[in-house]
């Protein structure tokens, strides 16, 4: 997970190691080109193009010309250049010469996000000289040489797009000292033993066979009571706290997903389109908003007196996921969660999100989840967000209320919000409320295949709660909340 200089107090730390490997990377193989090399969580990355594959046996030699470099004690020299100066300094360096190109433009190192004008600098310590915005720590060998460790190499695709060339990435953690790192180590390693999928298979729960493909589960008996209990749990719950539960099926009309403007926004996260003819497409369902707010639609005219309507859904859903981000039943390719939307008036909002707060606390609750934040997304000042200030502010307002009037910790992310109202949060430790037009969520998602404790996991992680105009719904002037 990518990192920031004003909120992470190993930032320096971490980019200042990912430097010094990539020099002690480039003696080994001189003739090695350089990518990007960022902090991020817990640790650093550097993603290069070399002659020849790295083994572990490599980390062990790049580790030990690091603490060379770092007891030489280089200082880090940050310096501007322009374009063409750039572009000379690099001259064989060719993915460098291409984030030159996007720089220039003002656009970031994936050739994305638009920032204007933009300075071009460089950071250079001893023999080796980076593009880079900073920070760094004064100079290596304020880098204490016992605290870090290169921990694995992994492919990765330059700019994340498979279609470009694939690079290969070295991991590595950095911490203040040999304790704190000793600690890290040790934590991966309780974590290595209690791995889901070591415990899925050892516990006979789960499996996954290459005869069927991957990112597909195979449940056994014993993993299917532990999925049926589960599901069977929350939906008494969601029951009590007084939702209906509907059906909507697994595969629905393409033309849906236009209409909503899913497709558009989500279309490489969805399988391949079934053509029955050329004007009959269909889809297996990748969410269930759509389906959901076509069937209130065809339910007739409903009097505002008879809002809120909660419903929920058990659904399976299909997302056709990169082979290289599947792992295990945390990113799969087929799965079942729990959906809820409610359908309710302007002045229920707070109301009902109050009451959709209190479903998930009991819930989390029963799982022993206590340590978790909450983040509001809200729309940034780009993107493709629903064009309705009025209902953004109004769901916005409603929803920090209800936060507000429950005690509720939470932190503000402008820019977080999708299309709909919010973008998915894979962070273990957070579960979030969004505010939105035209948007959706998961109000538990305790039933994602897996053993108890990785889909207990998910319940924390993947809760949303957001409010929005049904479009089709606006002249019944009926929020939607999912």
């Amino acid at each position: 997970m990518p990192v920031d200089p004003q909120s992470d107090p190993y930032y320096k730390l971490r980019h200042s190691l990912a430097h010094v490997m990539a020099e002690a990377v480039l003696e080994i193989f001189p003739e090695g080109k350089v990518a990007i090399g960022p902090p991020v969580e817990n640790g650093f990355y550097y993603d290069f193009d070399l002659p020849r594959s790295l083994t572990p046996e490599d980390l062990s030699a790049i580790e030990a010309k690091m603490r060379r470099i770092i007891a030489e004690d280089h200082p880090f020299v940050c310096r501007e250049v322009s374009a063409e100066e750039a572009l000379a300094l690099f001259k064989d360096q060719p993915y460098k010469i291409e984030l030159i190109a996007g720089l220039a433009k003002g656009l970031d190192e994936y050739g994305e996000t638009h920032h204007g004008d933009t300075v071009i600098s460089t950071y250079k310590h001893d023999t080796f000289e980076d593009l880079c915005r900073g920070p760094h720590l004064d100079s290596t060998g304020k880098i204490p040489a016992d605290s870090f460790k290169l921990m694995s190499i992994a492919g990765a695709y330059w700019r994340g797009d498979e279609k470009n060339r694939q690079l290969q990435r070295i991991y590595g953690t950095g911490w203040n000292s040999k304790d704190e790192l000793d600690q890290y180590l040790h934590m991966l390693e309780e974590a290595r033993r209690r791995d889901h999928r070591r415990l899925g298979k050892d516990l006979g729960l789960f499996f996954f066979a290459e005869e069927v493909g991957p990112g597909l589960p195979l449940f056994t008996p014993k993993g299917e009571i532990i999925r049926h209990e589960m599901e069977q749990y929350v939906r008494e719950v969601q029951t009590r706290y007084g939702y209906q539960h509907v059906w909507t099926g697994n595969v629905v009309k393409e033309q849906l997903y236009h209409k909503s403007g899913h497709y558009e926004n989500y279309r490489d996260s969805m399988f391949p389109p079934m053509v029955e003819s050329e004007d009959l497409v269909f889809r297996l369902k990748p969410m269930n908003c759509p389906s959901h707010m076509t069937l209130y639609n065809q339910m007739g005219v409903i009097s505002y007196r008879e809002l809120p309507l909660r419903w929920a859904e058990f659904a399976t859903l299909y997302r056709y996921e990169d082979s290289g981000a599947l792992n295990g039943l945390t990113r799969v390719r087929a799965l079942t969660q729990d959906d809820c939307h409610i359908f309710c008036r302007p002045d229920q909002i707070e109301e009902e999100f109050t009451l959709a707060l209190n479903l998930i606390r009991e819930v989390l609750n029963t799982y022993q989840f206590s340590d978790y934040k909450v983040r509001l997304s809200l729309r940034g000042d780009e993107g493709k967000f629903v064009a309705d200030d009025e209902k953004w502010e109004q769901a916005t307002n409603a929803l920090r209320s209800a936060l507000d009037a429950n005690n509720v910790a939470y932190f503000e992310e402008r820019g977080e919000a999708a299309f709909y109202g919010q973008r998915p949060t894979s962070s273990p430790a957070t579960y979030s409320a969004a505010s939105g037009n035209s948007a959706r969520s998961r109000s538990i998602s305790s039933n994602r295949p897996g053993s108890t404790a990785n889909i207990s996991a998910r319940t924390a992680s993947r809760i949303r709660r957001c409010c929005s105009i049904a479009p089709s719904q606006a002249q019944r002037n009926a929020l939607w909340v999912c």
